[in-house]
């Protein structure tokens, strides 16, 4: 009789150590949407801050980028804040990121479902002194991939 529980035993506590192993993987390599979309923020205002405007352009949803074509977000991003502002760079903090069943970019554009609305605060220190932007930025997936979106809405 003796025999006969040991393997058992060891079989139990085997398939116990491998499930909370595997627990384990799951909760540390699985990410929700709302991490990502937050994570993607970031990663935007990473490259806006260090001046990659083409980084951040790639993060864009199409609707944004048929807003702006990579080169003229380039010039404009750097004229209006690096020469018009006198700013070299900024500070940013990224808020709680909210879902939102449906969101509209603009009037006239068709829903997008299942965004998440994360503001983002960005501090600059100018030649006009010290201000702050707040901003609500929008993420929605296209295509498996999240992208970065901001209203147009009137």
């Amino acid at each position: 009789m003796r025999r006969k529980r040991k393997p058992l035993l060891k079989m139990i506590v085997f398939i116990s150590i491998f499930i909370l192993f595997c627990l384990l993987l799951y909760v540390i390599f699985s990410q929700s949407a709302k991490d990502r979309a937050t994570s993607l923020v970031d990663d935007f205002y990473q490259y806006e801050k260090s001046g990659n405007f083409g980084g951040s352009w790639i993060l864009f949803h199409p609707l944004m980028k048929k807003k702006f074509s990579q080169d003229d977000y380039i010039q404009m991003r750097a004229h209006v804040f690096m020469q018009d502002f006198g700013v070299k760079t900024f500070s940013y903090k990224v808020g709680k990121a909210k879902h939102l069943k449906s969101w509209r970019f603009s009037n006239g554009s068709p829903k997008l479902k299942n965004v998440y609305q994360v503001p983002i605060t960005q501090t600059f220190k100018s030649t006009f002194g010290k201000f702050t932007i707040h901003q609500d930025v929008y993420v929605a997936e296209n295509k498996d991939k999240w992208t970065i979106l901001w209203s147009y809405e009137k």
